[in-house]
């Protein structure tokens, strides 16, 4: 159920929107004919995803602002109410990383990360909150990964925030049920995407950064997002084979998860090429002095463009009913099985 049926679409806030998964996500919010606020700090990243915007259909507003800073946040919520009106979605995707081992990533720049990646999810959700409440309706989406729940070597700053954030959105959950708000919140966990991040990111690893294979487009996670914004009774939904098999090996045996992330871990997050990047953690990379990066990144001839457990994900309920009824049935003819052999 969409959370607001106006003829123009739903009014949607998008953070990190000038590149990766918020880019791909405001086209598909776009392609639904939404009116969508595109936050950011690069100038270029934005104005070409607003180009995109109103190419796919929808309105965009392009708001300059850095996630860290909550009155900056809070800001932008009401030029965005101002301008389209009330708030009925918030997306909380924008980060950034450094990709280094724990010693050797400094304290200002963990503090960095963590200001962006988690405390900026917290100031967009407390923004979103102060629109939303007082309507008792909309919904918010907090990106996530399967590093949400699994802590992997050489992200060590941008685990811990996801496992922050993960936390923070639990229980903001149980205090909205408390209420019986009509306030939704849910969460994305996605597994390792095709974007530009990793030729952005602070890298201090010997090679290239890359994601952990196998890599999946950024509209595979847009489509997820989308479809849980309409969705929003589900707590959480899993986007990839690789993020279940993730998040069921650490829930079974996470000892021998962390033995083999030590042994592969390294090797499956770098090429062999070294590669200095214009890394984003203080600056956008797509600055005035820079150059729009897009949705994609450098591996496209290596990415899936669907998820097939991303369709078992948003039918569990069914697929469960299915099974249930199923075994009954097993269970029914073998009984009569036997009564006939009787």
């Amino acid at each position: 159920m969409r959370t607001t049926e106006t003829p123009h679409g739903r009014v949607v806030v998008v953070t990190g929107a000038s590149g990766g998964v918020g880019r791909a996500t405001a086209r598909a919010f776009a392609a639904g004919g939404d009116r969508v606020a595109l936050l950011a700090r690069g100038s270029e990243g934005l104005a070409a995803a607003a180009e995109e915007v109103r190419r796919a259909g929808g309105e965009a507003l392009v708001i300059g602002v850095d996630v860290s800073d909550a009155k900056a946040v809070d800001d932008a919520a009401q030029q965005v109410v101002d301008t389209f009106g009330p708030i009925d979605v918030w997306v909380n995707n924008a980060f950034t990383g450094v990709f280094a081992p724990f010693t050797e990533i400094g304290p200002d720049e963990f503090r960095r990360v963590t200001e962006v990646t988690y405390l900026g999810y917290v100031f967009g959700t407390q923004a979103a909150l102060r629109h939303m409440l007082p309507r008792d309706r909309g919904t918010i989406v907090q990106v996530g990964s399967a590093l949400a729940y699994r802590g992997i070597p050489l992200q060590s700053a941008y685990c811990g925030a996801k496992h922050a954030i993960q936390g923070f959105n639990e229980s903001l959950r149980c205090e909205l049920l408390h209420a019986r708000s009509g306030v939704r919140t849910t969460m994305v966990q996605l597994p390792g995407l095709n974007t530009p991040q990793f030729d952005w990111v602070l890298n201090r690893m010997k090679g290239r950064a890359r994601p952990v294979a196998p890599v999946y487009q950024p509209e595979v996670a847009a489509r997820a997002i989308v479809y849980a914004a309409s969705h929003a009774g589900r707590r959480e939904y899993w986007v990839g084979a690789s993020t279940a098999a993730t998040l069921i090996a650490n829930a079974v045996v996470p000892g021998l998860l962390e033995r083999y992330l030590a042994r592969t871990g390294f090797s499956s997050q770098q090429d062999e090429d070294r590669h200095e990047g214009p890394a984003n953690l203080w600056a956008p990379a797509d600055g005035p002095q820079g150059h729009d990066f897009g949705a994609h990144g450098r591996f496209d001839d290596e990415a899936v463009h669907d998820s097939p457990q991303q369709w078992v994900s948003r039918n569990r309920r069914r697929m469960g009913a299915a099974l249930t009824v199923g075994a009954a049935g097993v269970l029914a003819a073998r009984k009569l099985a036997g009564q006939a052999r009787r």
